[in-house]
């Protein structure tokens, strides 16, 4: 009896059926620039067609860590593909970049078509918010490298800003202040310590309903990752000479992440007590985590900084609650000690 590919364990019909799903998720991201459609072996985008004179190109790459298993654990898929696209997304803004286009990679041990596609439907959701086209991707059957049921996602985007127009680490000074963007909770970084405090230090189950939280507890763990293009760029579009520096806060947090954008002899201030943590943080905190522990592994509620010098601070304020955000003073920039 002939031996098939499929019998190895890779079925080539399964794929076809997924691109097939897939394709109008990423018709449905379509941007200026975008020069070909999904299938082929490669994505154009034109700069020119997108409006740039004389663009710097800037790229991100990252994945979703071990949120994906909080994922498998809740069968839930449709919104860790929004976190794909914000962790690489969120990187390109902190240079005062446009994304423009996204690529993802899905791997997994046996392809199920209906996964698959509620992942890349988050993926395409993600792409809309953060205003980026969803050029192209690859997915990869691998059996014996996944348990059943199980993925990863990696992903990367590429964003361009004009040459005159790149933030910098150099224009921070001392006295600048640090405003807050807040985030949807623990975005997706931590989740290693999350998931031993939670579900094994405090013995909750992945569909609990926590009245801590309002909400189960897989609602709360798999709330997608905030991505901050509107209010980002929407500043720097107004008040570009204010905004000394740019900062996703990702694993790390606040203490390890804004201080990448501060130039040598200078140090941030936080007032830690300046906004409301989102109660996941706390209940984190329940299980024995240190405070220091919480600073330096989770944002505590902050997404993203903006560096902004103090006597524009105000406008700034008022411009990203225009923008939709709820921005908050958290701290300021200070000679370091």
């Amino acid at each position: 009896m002939p031996l098939t590919y499929r019998d190895a364990g890779v079925d080539i019909t399964a794929g076809n059926e997924f691109v097939r799903r897939i394709a109008p998720f990423a018709k449905a991201t379509h941007r200026p620039g975008v020069l070909d459609s999904i299938g082929g072996f490669g994505g154009l985008f034109g700069l020119r067609e997108a409006g740039f004179d004389d663009p710097i190109l800037v790229s991100g790459t990252d994945g979703v860590g071990t949120k994906l298993r909080v994922a498998f654990l809740a069968d839930v898929h449709h919104t860790v593909g929004i976190d794909l696209v914000a962790m690489c997304v969120n990187d390109v803004l902190s240079l005062g970049a446009t994304p423009l286009f996204f690529l993802d990679y899905f791997a997994t041990g046996r392809l199920d078509p209906g996964v698959g596609g509620r992942v890349v439907e988050g993926i395409a959701e993600g792409c809309k918010q953060a205003g980026c086209a969803l050029l192209g991707g690859e997915t990869a059957e691998m059996p014996g490298m996944y348990a059943d049921g199980e993925y990863d996602l990696a992903g990367f985007c590429v964003g361009a800003v004009e040459r005159g127009k790149i933030v910098k680490p150099e224009t921070v000074q001392a006295g600048d202040v640090l405003i807050g963007l807040r985030s949807s909770g623990i975005h997706s970084n931590g989740y290693s310590l999350a998931r031993r405090a939670l579900l094994e230090e405090k013995g909750l189950g992945i569909k609990d309903e926590v009245p801590e939280l309002g909400c189960r507890l897989d609602e709360a763990l798999l709330e997608p990752t905030r991505i901050y293009t509107k209010a980002v760029l929407g500043l720097l579009a107004e008040q570009f000479e204010s905004v000394h520096g740019l900062a996703h806060i990702t694993g790390g947090g606040l203490v390890e992440n804004v201080p990448r954008v501060l130039p040598e002899g200078l140090e941030p201030e936080f007032d830690f007590n300046a906004w409301t943590e989102p109660a996941i943080f706390e209940l984190i905190r329940s299980a024995g985590v240190p405070e220091d522990e919480m600073r330096r592994t989770f944002n505590l509620g902050i997404g993203f900084v903006c560096v902004v010098a103090p006597d524009a601070s105000a406008e700034a304020l008022e411009t990203l609650q225009r923008l939709g955000e709820e921005p908050v003073l958290i701290g300021r920039v200070k000679a370091a000690s």
